[in-house]
């Protein structure tokens, strides 16, 4: 005779099967299709500085109740202890306080917003870790002494971070991160800011661009390559692999040889991204140097983004301008929003086209 089924309690359905860990947050906004900040807020039942209509409520509840979530009390305690505290983590070698460095704008419009709205900033550096952006089941523990944490570098150890958003612990990156899903970020527009360039040099009459950029699968450089390519194609012009030149060390693969290739198979602007070593742009200047190449009657230089910190005094590039103050300030309102557990959403933030002098008229010949 088959044993009866145990019935479930009312109101919550069984855990799946084989389940032993607790239902997390992150599933429930998941489920409901909400930011993790309206689940905190639903189940927080506060009201302050946000409205959640009746229909978000519901299918929040509903599924808490499909889950069986439970909210942990221990960390609804640490979230009541405020300390009007925000952590910022840089994932570079060392913390970037240079001015001249690519991410110090970014702090000058963190710690502006940050005082704007009463907080206090704690820098976390991960030395204590074997260096900032080690990996490990500790890596980031410690910025829990903190409300939340902005985070900010090209590399980032995303098992801990999506541990942090699991947990419920209010976490913003500073550039797109949608591949690790709910991590809440604010990023450029890079895309749309790559293509403007494209278009910009396709007015001046080029047919052949070259996009020369790192190695790298960092969301920023597949952003740049992304709007490139959209530029060319919207342009007419030819795209593919072949347009785009993708190296692990460009200044010692970038050779004078294979720019004077370019230049006989009728290349006549070049364009590279912007990272925070400026390997490209400062292999490309370089050989464009070597080579002899008149900037820009033989051949136009691009760069998207700024230059790095030694070739400041250069010609200044035809590219874009980063709103590094402002994408800083934007991380703030939106880790202070998760922090009070509030709506958080900021979109892309514009870069601004830059002239320059590095670009002109395709060479006649072309």
């Amino acid at each position: 005779m088959e044993e009866p089924r145990k019935r479930a309690r009312p109101g919550r359905a069984p855990a799946p099967a084989g389940r032993t860990s607790r239902p997390r947050q992150a599933e429930v906004a998941r489920l409901a299709g909400v930011s993790q900040a309206t689940v905190s807020l639903v189940l927080g039942a506060r009201k302050q500085g946000a409205t959640i209509s009746e229909e978000t409520r519901r299918k929040v509840l509903d599924a808490v109740r499909a889950l069986g979530y439970v909210p942990d009390p221990a960390a609804s305690r640490l979230a009541a202890a405020r300390n009007n505290l925000l952590g910022v983590f840089s994932f570079t070698s060392t913390f970037p306080t240079d001015v001249q460095h690519s991410y110090y704008p970014f702090l000058v419009g963190v710690e502006q917003e940050a005082a704007a709205r009463g907080y206090d900033l704690v820098l976390f550096t991960g030395s204590s870790t074997g260096g900032a952006g080690a990996a490990g089941p500790n890596a980031l523990a410690r910025v829990r002494l903190a409300d939340g944490c902005l985070f900010l570098g090209r590399h980032a150890p995303a098992e801990e971070l999506r541990r942090l958003v699991a947990d419920g612990f209010p976490v913003v990156h500073l550039g797109r991160r949608d591949e690790l899903e709910g991590l809440a970020w604010v990023g450029a527009d890079y895309i749309s800011a790559s293509q403007e360039v494209v278009g910009h040099l396709a007015a001046l009459g080029h047919r052949r661009i070259v996009l020369v950029r790192e190695d790298d699968d960092a969301p920023a450089s597949t952003d740049r390559e992304h709007g490139f390519l959209k530029g060319l194609e919207e342009a007419g012009l030819p795209g593919g692999p072949a347009a785009v030149f993708r190296s692990a060390d460009p200044e010692r693969e970038l050779t004078a040889e294979r720019l004077r290739g370019w230049l006989d198979e009728g290349v006549t602007a070049f364009v590279a991204e912007e990272t925070d070593t400026g390997d490209a742009w400062r292999a490309l200047h370089g050989a464009a140097h070597f080579v002899g190449i008149d900037c820009p009657r033989d051949a136009s230089l691009a760069l998207l983004g700024s230059p790095p910190p030694d070739l400041a005094e250069e010609p200044v590039p035809t590219g874009f301008d980063i709103p590094r103050p402002q994408l800083g300030a934007a991380a703030v309102r939106m880790l202070a929003a998760l922090v009070s557990g509030e709506e958080a959403a900021e979109p892309l933030v514009a870069c601004t086209f830059r002239p320059g002098s590095t670009a002109g008229p395709a060479p006649a010949r072309y």
